[in-house]
């Protein structure tokens, strides 16, 4: 990532932060490390073990970490870190669910503890292990995926597909639908310095530069039917590039209001005085949308209003 440009903007298109130190893991037997399957899942919640493990999915190791009980009627929530974070980035939201809820986090491949990809990955690469992952940590029951930047994006473009399983959605400054042609847009090819490496790094890590090796691909938002779905969106201003930067926060803006169309239950709200990273800056924001769209998910609570 561009190490001269640190502001929110920059690092919620470029989605590159390394992540910092690993959670300690509890190693799995032989037979644990063995792909999910109809005979091996529990139906209702699947394997409820506490920590972090390694399990096999489509012969690569992933690493993925589990807390808290599982309720009948919960649906289990799954946190996705952002991209160049790992799992131990979304630790202290992980433990301050889990008092109330079953809540799991997973390393992507080539993130965190996980295996490296082979080469480039599209979304249904990506798709494909969220899958096996939730069939490990949630059986064939319900689940919320609440996810940041990167995660976010991922986590509404499986929502669609898979509507038998996905229940609720928290999207936390995701990444907008179509960045690569927003950002072309807003800063023609002509520009020079600054942000002329910002357009070109973000266009480069969308086409797969970065540590998952994940083709970034625009793509207009799908409805996951009335599923209930919080988007809530950083507030500090980029100013780094003073020329450009009221325009890319327009077009990140823009962007959030269109995640809107994935449910007619989505509500949009700003998180007052926070970053990009919106679960550190405002955990309790986090929290309380994580268990309101839960909440709603398992039949309780009301429709949230904003």
């Amino acid at each position: 990532m561009m190490r001269a440009i640190r502001a929110t903007a920059m690092t919620a298109l470029c989605c590159t932060v390394a992540g910092a130190g690993l959670l300690a893991r509890e190693e799995a037997t032989a037979t644990q490390l063995q792909p999910a399957s109809a005979t091996t899942v529990q139906k209702a919640h699947g394997s409820a073990f506490s920590g972090a493990r390694k399990i096999r999915v489509a012969g690569h190791s992933v690493n993925v970490s589990c807390s808290g009980r599982p309720a009948a009627g919960r649906p289990v929530v799954v946190l996705m870190a952002g991209g160049g974070d790992g799992l131990d980035k979304l630790a202290d939201l992980q433990k301050t669910l889990s008092k109330k809820d079953r809540v799991c986090s997973y390393d992507r491949l080539g993130e965190g503890a996980s295996d490296r990809p082979d080469g480039l990955q599209t979304f249904a690469d990506s798709g494909r292990i969220l899958t096996a992952v939730l069939d490990r940590i949630a059986g064939d029951g319900p689940v919320v995926l609440a996810g940041h930047s990167l995660g976010g994006l991922i986590a509404a473009r499986y929502a669609p597909d898979h509507q038998d399983r996905v229940k609720g959605l928290v999207l936390m400054d995701a990444t907008i639908p179509t960045l690569s042609a927003d950002i072309s847009k807003v800063i023609p090819e002509s520009a020079t310095g600054q942000v002329a490496e910002l357009r070109a790094q973000t266009l480069a890590v969308n086409e797969g530069q970065n540590p998952e090796k994940i083709v970034i691909a625009d793509a207009e938002v799908r409805s996951a039917g009335d599923i209930p779905v919080e988007i809530i969106k950083h507030d500090k201003q980029y100013d780094s590039v003073p020329e450009y930067g009221p325009a890319l926060e327009r077009m990140w803006s823009e962007g959030q209001r269109r995640w809107r169309a994935i449910s007619s239950r989505s509500t949009l709200g700003t998180a007052a005085g926070s970053g990009h990273y919106i679960y550190v800056d405002r955990p309790d924001l986090a929290v309380r949308a994580v268990q309101r769209v839960t909440a709603q998910a398992a039949g309780h609570g009301s429709r949230p209003t904003r």
